[in-house]
């Protein structure tokens, strides 16, 4: 395909998109390249709790967190994590599987197989390193679909795969985080910059701290760039 266009748009995987550049610049054509994404989301003391948790929730199981801007790595600011995690849990509890049948529910299977073993793995580890899911946590085998009910993993931290690697699965990691210093800190530590999501008390605030934020696209007060 790069030989035979003027320009190539292409979304998928760092190792094959590193193949598309390589081709298009041999061709000295134009590529624009979307390769995934760690997205985060900073949750600042001020913000809505139910406004707040909707959007995490959303942002993280929409399309079963198979979208390259799902949001995967949750920091909330210390103030309200306690009740942040306990009603996204609640939330996240209430989500039903699209099964047996597909209108029942909201959550279907997973993409494939090897991305279920990638996404057991990421939270096999966590578990390991000592982070507790909280709701969900294991692949279900249903008529031969393989599901995975909303999980909320607490106790992270940057060293594990959870929070370093896409996950591309309804899967929502939570930290909590003391100074704002710390929370642009900890959405700046990932190799990806895709887009992120600032919630707080108002626009103002949230601008302020999505401004520091390294990444292509910042949503205030809502994410996944709606």
């Amino acid at each position: 395909l790069v030989g035979a266009v003027d320009a190539i748009c292409f979304t998928g995987s760092v190792a094959t998109g590193r193949k598309v550049a390589e081709a298009a610049a041999a061709r000295f054509i134009p590529a624009f390249l979307e390769l995934g994404g760690k997205d985060p989301a900073v949750v600042l003391a001020s913000a809505d709790l139910e406004m707040a948790t909707d959007v995490v929730l959303r942002g993280a199981i929409a399309n079963n967190g198979h979208a390259c801007m799902s949001l995967e790595r949750i920091y909330v600011q210390r103030p309200l994590y306690g009740k942040f995690v306990e009603r996204l849990v609640e939330k996240a509890s209430g989500v039903r599987l699209a099964y047996p049948d597909p209108r029942s529910g909201y959550l279907g299977p997973l993409i494939f197989e090897a991305q279920a073993r990638i996404i057991q793995a990421q939270l096999d580890e966590a578990r390991a390193r000592g982070a507790r899911v909280l709701t969900g946590g294991e692949i279900e085998n249903l008529g031969g679909g393989l599901y995975l009910r909303p999980t909320v993993v607490v106790d992270v931290d940057q060293r594990m795969t959870l929070m370093t690697e896409e996950t591309f699965g309804p899967v929502i990691p939570v930290m909590p985080f003391d100074t704002i210093a710390e929370a642009i800190a900890l959405a700046n530590d990932s190799e990806y910059g895709l887009s992120a999501c600032v919630l707080a008390g108002t626009l103002e605030e949230a601008l302020a701290v999505g401004r520091e934020i390294d990444a292509g696209g910042i949503s205030l007060n809502d994410g996944c760039m709606t």
